[in-house]
C-alpha cells in the first residue's frame, strides 16, 4: 500500500488512506459493539497480548464504555456519515498499531510503498468511528465505498509504547478516569519518579497479604467485584503527597527499590492500627469509615 513516511525525534510512523472495506477487514475490534439488529463480536485477545489485554479491560471497566452508551454513540456516528455530504465523514486519523516491523521501499519524498502485516491491526484510537462505519457499510455499501480513511500506522515498537499511546491520546475524564492511568505510571516514560513511587505503594496495599486494604481498592482490573472502599485516585493523591514531602529522602535512602517496602511496612500499620480502633464498622458497609 502507498504510504508517507512521517520522522519526529527518533519516531518513525506511517500515514495511510484505506479504503473502508479494506480497512475493515484489516483491524481488530476489542469490544462488542451492537447496531439495529446486528453486533460486531470482540475479537478473542491472547494472554500474551497485554496492550490489547489492558485496552479490554479499560473498555469493560469505563462507564464510556458500558453498552447502552457504545450503542448510542455508534448510532450518532452512524447518522453523521449519513447526512454528511460535502464535510468529510471521517476528518481525523485513526491509529492503528502493529508489533510486526513493516517494511517500507522509498520511492524519495517520504513516500513509498509499505508492505501489509500477518496480523490484524489493533485500533489504539478509533474504534467506534470504525464500528459505525462497519454498520454504515452494512446499510449503505454504495456510499460507504466511496469513503476512505485517514490512519496513522504504528510498527514494531513494544506493548508499552502502544500502552502509552493509548493513555495518551485517552487520557481524558470521559475516556479513562484517572483511577485507571494510576496502573500505568510504570509503563509510562514521561511519569516522574515520585509519581511512580506512590504508584508502586498503591499497587502494595492492593495486593499484598499482610495488607487491611487488600482487594479493596477500586482499580483497573480489579479481582475484587465487591467490598472496594477506597478510590485509587484519592488514595494515590494522599500517598503522592507524602512521597513528594520526603522525596529527597527517599533518593538518599536509594530510591523506590529499597524505599518502597519501608513506606509500604508504615501506611500498613498505619491502616491496621485504624482498622482495630474502628472495630465492626471497619468492613461494614453501612458505614463510611474510609470516606
Amino acid at each position: 500500500m502507498h504510504a508517507t513516511q512521517i520522522r519526529q525525534k527518533d519516531g518513525i510512523f506511517y500515514f495511510v488512506g484505506y479504503r473502508a472495506k479494506d480497512l475493515l477487514g484489516r483491524v481488530r475490534f476489542i469490544s462488542r459493539f451492537y447496531g439495529e439488529g446486528e453486533e460486531i463480536a470482540a475479537s478473542r485477545i491472547s494472554q500474551d497480548d497485554d496492550i490489547a489485554q489492558f485496552i479490554s479491560k479499560v473498555e469493560r471497566t469505563d462507564s464510556a464504555f458500558q453498552r447502552a452508551l457504545s450503542r448510542a454513540k455508534v448510532k450518532q456516528l452512524v447518522n453523521f456519515y449519513e447526512t454528511a455530504v460535502t464535510q468529510p465523514a471521517i476528518p481525523g486519523t485513526v491509529l492503528l498499531y502493529t508489533s510486526e516491523k513493516l517494511q517500507f521501499r522509498s520511492d524519495g519524498d517520504g513516500g513509498g510503498h509499505l508492505a501489509e502485516p500477518h496480523s490484524k491491526f489493533l485500533i489504539i484510537d478509533g474504534q467506534h468511528r470504525l464500528a459505525a462505519l462497519h454498520f454504515y457499510m452494512q446499510e449503505r455499501p454504495q456510499d460507504a465505498a466511496t469513503i476512505t480513511v485517514p490512519c496513522i500506522i504504528f510498527d514494531g515498537r513494544s506493548e508499552d509504547f502502544a500502552a502509552e499511546m493509548f493513555v495518551i491520546i485517552n487520557s481524558t475524564p470521559t475516556r479513562i478516569n484517572k483511577s485507571h492511568l494510576v496502573d500505568l505510571y510504570e509503563k509510562v516514560s514521561f511519569a516522574a519518579p515520585d509519581r511512580k513511587f506512590a504508584a508502586k505503594l498503591v499497587a502494595s496495599l492492593y495486593s499484598e497479604s499482610d495488607s487491611p486494604l487488600r482487594y479493596r481498592i477500586n482499580r483497573l482490573g480489579g479481582r475484587s467485584q465487591q467490598d472496594k472502599w477506597i478510590l485509587q485516585a484519592e488514595l494515590f493523591n494522599e500517598l503522592h503527597r507524602w512521597a513528594s514531602r520526603d522525596w529527597r529522602r527517599i533518593q538518599l535512602g536509594g530510591g523506590s527499590s529499597r524505599e518502597v517496602p519501608k513506606y509500604y511496612a508504615a501506611i500498613r500499620d498505619f491502616f491496621r492500627a485504624a482498622q482495630r480502633v474502628w472495630g465492626d464498622a471497619w468492613a461494614n458497609p453501612s458505614y463510611m469509615v474510609t470516606r
